[in-house]
Order: C-alpha cells, then sequence, then structure tokens
C-alpha cells in the first residue's frame, strides 16, 4: 500500500477535526509507514515528524508492565503476591484491602481503587513514595478482585514496586530495564530532555472554538509510572515489533503472549473485551487485537497492535476535544485499507423516555463528575473536572467535555453518540434492588451522588 495514500487521508482527517498536529506509524508487511500532519505547536510552529515526541499519557502503562513482568522473569517479584510484599508501608483507606491487593491486581486495574489522587508531590525522586503516603485519601470503589475499574493510581503502585525492588527512581528503571535493550532511543520522562528536541504541545478548545495551548504540558512526576512518557511515532513502532517478536533479551516469547491473554473480561468497554497484563483485548471483526490509550492535556494517544497479522498502529495527536475522534477514524482507516478489518459502533436502540429516566442524575469518580440529562428528545452525558478542584489547583487543566448525546444499548449499556467523546461505550450498573447506582466511562466506575 503506498505511503501517499495514507497521507492524504492522515491529512484530510486532522483538517476536518481541526488538529493542529499529528503522527502516524503503521508497521505493515515487515515495513515501517509514517504519515505526519501539521505543526508541533500554534504558537511555535515546528513540522512534525516521525520523531517528533508527543505525550504517550496511559500508553505508558504498557512499559510499566512490561517492566514488571522483567522483574518477574527475573525472578524479584511474583504477580500473584501481596503488594505489601514489596511495599510493606502500603496503608489504604480500608485495611483489608491494603492486606490483599496483589500486584497482578494492579496491572489489571482490578485493585479496587478509584482512578487517582490529582496532588503533586513535586519533582523529586521521592516524589511516588510521598505520592505512595497518602493513598489513605483515596476512596475504594470495589473489593480486591472483584470488577476491574481502571486506576492511575494503581500504575503508580506499580511504578513503586519497581522503584523499592530496583532501588532506583522509576524513570532510571525502566530506561535500563525496558527502554535501553530495546534501542529506543526517542522516549523520555525528563523534561529537559523533551524539551532539548522537537515536541508537541498539547491545545484545547475555548468557547468559541479556537484553540489555545495547553500551559500543563504533562502530570505531576508521581504520575510518570502510569503517563508521563514522552515518545515518538518511529519508537512506537519499534515497542510494536518488541511485542510482536520473540523478546529478545528484555523478556522470553511467553512472558510476551502471557501479557496478551485474557485476566478479567470488560463489558461494554470501548478499551476492551478483556485486559491481559498491561494490554487491553479486543476482537475487531473476528481478529484479535491488544493495544493502549492515552490522554493529557490536549494530547492523544492511540496504540493498537494485531499480533496474528504482524500489524500495529500508532496515531498521536495535539488536540482536544476532538483528538480522540481524529486518532479512532485513522485506526478504522488503516485496519480497514490494510487488513479488510471493519470496526464500526453498534447502532443504538430508540429512544425510550420512560426507560431512560430513572438514568438521570449525577456520577461521581475521586475527580469528576458525570451528569445524565434527559427529556423527551433523548439523554445526553457530560462529564468534567469537579468545580471544588479546579478551583484550588494553581495549574492549566484540561476543560470539560460538554453535554453530548448518548444512545441506549441493550442491557442497560449506551454509546456516546456526539461530542469529542462519541463512540466511547459504557454501561449502568445496579444494585442487587434493581436501582441504577453506577455508569461506567472509560473503564472507570462512576458511583451515583444524587438524582
Amino acid at each position: 500500500m503506498s505511503d501517499v495514500t495514507l497521507s492524504e487521508f492522515v491529512d484530510a482527517t486532522a483538517t476536518r477535526f481541526g488538529i493542529p498536529g499529528v503522527a502516524v506509524g503503521v508497521l505493515v508487511d515487515g515495513g515501517d509507514v509514517f504519515a505526519c500532519h501539521g505543526v508541533t505547536s500554534l504558537d511555535n510552529p515546528q513540522p512534525v515528524d516521525s520523531d517528533t515526541l508527543f505525550h504517550l499519557g496511559s500508553v505508558t502503562k504498557t512499559y510499566t508492565a512490561t517492566a514488571l513482568m522483567r522483574l518477574v522473569e527475573e525472578g524479584r517479584v511474583e504477580l500473584d503476591a501481596p503488594v505489601r510484599t514489596y511495599l510493606p508501608e502500603l496503608a489504604l483507606a480500608d485495611e483489608d484491602a491494603a492486606a490483599r491487593i496483589t500486584v497482578a491486581n494492579l496491572l489489571n486495574h482490578t485493585a479496587g481503587l478509584d482512578w487517582n489522587l490529582l496532588i503533586d508531590t513535586g519533582d523529586g525522586e521521592d516524589a511516588l513514595a510521598e505520592f505512595v503516603a497518602r493513598l489513605p485519601e483515596l476512596d475504594l470503589i470495589a473489593a480486591p478482585g472483584a470488577r476491574a475499574s481502571y486506576s492511575q493510581a494503581g500504575y503508580c503502585l506499580a511504578g513503586r514496586i519497581i522503584e523499592k525492588v530496583t532501588g532506583q527512581p522509576f524513570e532510571q528503571a525502566l530506561a535500563e530495564l525496558i527502554l535501553a535493550p530495546l534501542g529506543l532511543t526517542n522516549s523520555f520522562f525528563a523534561q529537559h530532555e523533551i524539551t532539548a528536541r522537537r515536541f508537541a504541545e498539547g491545545h484545547n478548545a475555548e468557547a468559541d472554538g479556537s484553540l489555545t495551548v495547553a500551559r500543563l504540558w504533562r502530570p505531576s512526576r508521581a504520575n510518570n509510572a502510569g503517563g508521563g512518557l514522552a515518545s515518538s511515532a518511529s519508537d512506537q513502532l519499534r515497542w510494536a515489533r518488541f511485542h510482536l517478536g520473540d523478546g529478545g533479551a528484555a523478556l522470553p516469547t511467553d512472558a510476551l503472549l502471557a501479557m496478551r491473554r485474557p485476566t478479567v473480561a470488560l463489558r461494554a468497554s470501548t478499551l476492551g473485551d478483556a485486559i491481559g497484563i498491561g494490554w487491553f483485548l479486543r476482537d475487531i471483526d473476528g481478529v484479535r487485537t491488544i493495544g493502549h490509550g492515552g490522554s493529557g492535556n490536549g494530547q492523544f494517544a492511540e496504540l493498537l497492535i494485531v499480533p496474528e497479522r504482524d500489524f500495529a498502529i500508532i496515531v498521536m495527536s495535539n488536540a482536544g476535544p476532538e483528538g480522540i475522534a481524529c486518532n479512532q477514524a485513522i485506526v478504522r482507516w488503516a485496519l480497514e485499507h490494510y487488513l479488510g478489518v471493519l470496526d464500526r459502533d453498534p447502532e443504538p436502540l430508540p429512544y425510550d423516555p420512560s426507560c431512560a429516566a430513572e438514568l438521570i442524575g449525577a456520577y461521581a469518580i475521586d475527580a469528576m463528575t458525570l451528569t445524565i440529562a434527559g427529556d423527551e428528545a433523548g439523554l445526553n452525558l457530560a462529564v468534567g473536572v469537579k468545580p471544588e478542584i479546579r478551583a484550588a489547583s494553581d495549574q492549566d487543566m484540561p476543560p470539560d467535555y460538554p453535554a453530548a448525546a448518548i444512545g441506549l444499548l441493550p442491557g442497560d449499556e449506551y454509546i456516546v453518540t456526539a461530542g469529542g467523546l462519541r463512540g466511547q461505550l459504557g454501561y449502568f450498573s445496579r444494585d442487587e434492588s434493581g436501582a441504577v447506582v453506577g455508569i461506567d466511562l472509560g473503564g472507570r466506575l462512576f458511583q451515583r451522588v444524587g438524582a
């Protein structure tokens, strides 16, 4: 297939969604194909190329999980061991949970931890240790192992395990365990290393639709294990080749294959059908894929690998709220164009106001509120940072997602049909009496807090 065709599609799609800069890499037929569009920043525009650094966000979790798997293979960590085996100081809001959570629970988001603590513990080498010391402040949403709910805090804990076992700061340990052995020479955590190279800045939309540069480039250092890595399209295809290959000196083949096996099922989730170890697993048009997305302040990344076809694609874009939709459109085009694999959204049911009424209300996680509203015409979903948290923050934070239409699917499931989150799947959960008590979005459980 011609890279010109890919380039044309990327240019047209980025223009349609109003994205200043996009970098795409495709591994197909044993070779790399790149297509890059636009500029790194509207304030300081430089051309985007295959070596431009973007903030990967949660794609970083695949690196943290792989580093821990290397420690497992070396006999230094056991997946089924309690986290307190390595962090005896761990304290949580619930003592029983603190004693029972295992390393594996962290890696497949079944620890029962809420999403995250929005705190800044500084840029020192004690940042992660200080974050872990604050975990008693974090809500628990389920017993360990009871269900999957996406948790950034869980991966912060995983990063702290890596620090304790290796005796090194997380970033140094990951570089020695993963980045250096694989020759990933264009992937960095340290801001001075990132800003010394060509890097993309995130952009957010103002009320009038215009884009402004996001001033907070990424969260604090304590979040590096769950979302701090900056990398390029070229390095991400090297990362995909590693996970498609035999692991080389870094990880035996059986360990790589173990990371792709389902450990917990997911329901009505855009993330996938199941979680392996660090990877989301999804069957698309009868083909098994592994992947992970990431989002930051005006930056979005999507990495998808199709092991049985030796195929991978990375898409990185630098504007919200349309970055997710832009990335998804490019991934879907590539799957169809190169593999003949079709990925399409399910069709919502006809709207029934009587069924929708019980869903209306407010739902929350530690830092965000999700609101379901509706009338005779339909339901909509809005999600944003809690006002008190936004007001208390002295840092630039991503904008909220305004109300956008959703359509209901069978079995209390739904799909967002408009806005920056369109295409996202989720479901409503009920208690034993049948009352609606929660909603899942992006793999995270938002618990009901009001009608």
